[in-house]
């Protein structure tokens, strides 16, 4: 069931609170005149608030309570609704720029998933997105995730759309909020690995909710979220804070064993690279970095030792590799898609071992 957004009630006019004190001033019978006097303060005073020129403070507030013998409250709410009105307005004649900025977003797909309300026109569509991001301008946006952009292109010319790289990453963000985690321990997200791999045995809809709490238990963060269209992304690695780290998966190509692996890869880059480091994989980097996780994936899930061991005899049939498989403690499809990527067996070989994951969201 898709996420309902919170979307506050906006009226299209609200008039000045100094409309409301004339009309109770005409009824009462009483002039500008009078109130000034009866309130101590200069009729140019009263007037400016009767034009909306001035605003009503909280000392004007409770002397109109006094005169006119209505609350307080109701002239700070009327002015307090009137000033947000204004600000909005204000926001809307510089809405331009927000404009063009929104429509590079898949605002399409992300209010189809719930992400965002379904807008009625541009504007309405640019707020959402500054709302999602948790930014108030788009000049703020530009300064959040610049830096972002920045290290991400230095490290590789990306293929996908950045935008929606953004919002997926943002999405990453907002789940992790709800997770609780222990502070991290090195040690123990590498005790947490050798259970993981087991894992990869079972059903992956059992096995993920487990992934996620042994992951918490060390200050782990692990957020499963399929990608939007274009953002053709695998996983990301950053530190939420110095005790948390948040890795996060999408499930490109859908196959088990491309999650696993992503995970582990993302996992050698928590255990080998700093903290103030950000990785996004999207399958076209080759700096140092993603090659070290590369290999710390593939020893953790299959040790090359023992892979060459078994391919010194294996005759290309599915039995010795599932045999092979079990002695591993691993599941026959990552055996299989190690195998495919380093060029052993064909890409069309064996692929009835490799479970795939189910439908994810357009």
């Amino acid at each position: 069931m898709a996420e309902t957004a919170y979307r506050p009630y906006q009226p299209d006019f609200v008039t000045p609170p100094g409309e409301t004190l004339r009309e109770t001033i005409e009824a009462w019978d009483i002039t500008q005149a009078d109130l000034a006097e009866r309130t101590g303060k200069t009729l140019k005073a009263i007037n400016e608030i009767v034009q909306g020129k001035s605003a009503i403070t909280p000392e004007t507030a409770l002397q109109l309570e006094r005169v006119l013998s209505v609350p307080a409250a109701f002239w700070l709410n009327r002015e307090a609704r009137y000033q947000e009105f204004k600000a909005r307005v204000a926001a809307d004649e510089k809405s331009s720029k927000g404009e063009d900025w929104a429509r590079g977003f898949p605002v399409r797909a992300m209010e189809k998933r719930g992400w965002l309300p379904a807008g009625k026109n541009p504007a309405e569509r640019a707020n959402a997105l500054l709302v999602f991001f948790g930014v108030a301008s788009v000049d703020a946006w530009e300064v959040v995730w610049g830096d972002v952009a920045a290290q991400y292109r230095k490290a590789r010319a990306f293929e996908g759309d950045p935008k929606s790289l953004f919002a997926w990453l943002r999405r990453g963000e907002l789940l992790a909020r709800d997770v609780e985690t222990k502070p991290w321990s090195a040690a123990g997200f590498t005790d947490v690995l050798r259970s993981l791999r087991s894992l990869t045995l079972r059903p992956f809809d059992c096995a993920l909710p487990e992934a996620v709490a042994h992951c918490a238990s060390v200050g782990v963060v692990l957020v499963v979220e399929p990608e939007l269209p274009k953002a053709r992304v695998f996983g990301a690695t950053r530190w939420l804070s110095p005790t948390r780290a948040l890795v996060q998966l999408s499930f490109r190509y859908r196959t088990e064993d491309h999650f696993w692996f992503t995970f582990f890869h993302e996992a050698g880059h928590l255990l080998r690279h700093g903290k103030k480091d950000f990785f996004v994989e999207d399958g076209t980097s080759t700096s140092r970095e993603e090659e070290e996780a590369d290999r710390f994936a593939a020893e953790t899930l299959l040790p090359t030792r023992s892979l060459a061991g078994f391919l010194r005899s294996w005759r290309r049939d599915e039995a010795s590799l599932r045999r092979f498989a079990e002695e591993q403690g691993i599941a026959p499809g990552i055996v299989v898609g190690r195998l495919q990527h380093e060029g052993a067996i064909p890409p069309s070989h064996l692929n009835g071992l490799r479970r795939r994951i189910g439908a994810t969201p357009a």
